[in-house]
């Protein structure tokens, strides 16, 4: 089951925070925004479908989220968890803790915004237009 999402990178992209990526429906990014891959989504987890929540849900689900920008392509892997609610109308999060809060779309993640390659990393920061497909199984 796959939720996709368009948004688009911004000129403060800077991917380096440790534990937690982001994409968000702001129209707006600040340096400060170390963990936010790209804004202006045209979706966020309260639009998913109830059916792929209740998946997400499932402690032993495999969660993979895959960022394409300008023809240059990253996945990361997580895990489901019980507490996913997928409620929050801003921003998806993907987070390689356990902590869990209402923008939360997986756990476990392999690795966080400083683990996607330099290349789309740049693509982004031009501020070229992205797809993430949230993918659970």
């Amino acid at each position: 089951m796959d939720e996709v999402i368009h948004a688009r990178g911004h000129e403060h992209v800077s991917a380096e925070h440790a534990s937690t990526f982001e994409v968000t429906t702001d129209d707006y990014l600040t340096p400060a925004g170390d963990c936010i891959l790209a804004i202006e989504a045209d979706r966020s987890p309260a639009d998913f479908d109830p059916e792929f929540v209740a998946a997400c849900q499932d402690a032993d689900a495999t969660i993979t989220v895959t960022v394409e920008a300008d023809g240059h392509t990253e996945s990361v892997t997580g895990c489901g968890h019980p507490d996913l609610e997928l409620t929050n109308e801003r921003s998806a999060v993907g987070r390689t803790s356990d902590y869990v809060d209402d923008r939360t779309i997986m756990v476990g993640a392999e690795f966080a915004a400083e683990g996607f390659g330099h290349d789309l990393v740049a693509a982004l920061a031009d501020g070229a237009e992205a797809t993430v497909t949230v993918s659970v199984e």
